[in-house]
């Protein structure tokens, strides 16, 4: 056998991080965390309504109420 493979082979490993990967470690899940809350909640939102376009009736709602205008009222009997 390697005598390196011996040296490094312990009962106890080195498991000493340094700051940097401790930081990373803190740091990455807190962004994933942020990143999806702010994408359920972007998803979550009503969409917006284009003043244009709400001032606009559709179609069929300005034809039907053409239509009703031109017909006189009939007195009922």
């Amino acid at each position: 056998m390697h005598s390196y493979l011996l040296l490094s082979a312990g009962s106890y490993p080195n498991s000493a991080l340094s700051a940097g990967q401790l930081a990373i470690i803190a740091v990455v899940p807190m962004l994933m965390l942020a990143t999806w809350l702010i994408l359920v909640f972007a998803a979550d939102r009503q969409p917006r309504h284009r003043s244009a376009a709400r001032k606009t009736p559709l179609p069929a709602q300005s034809h039907a109420a053409e239509l009703e205008r031109a017909q006189p009222e009939r007195k009922a009997a």
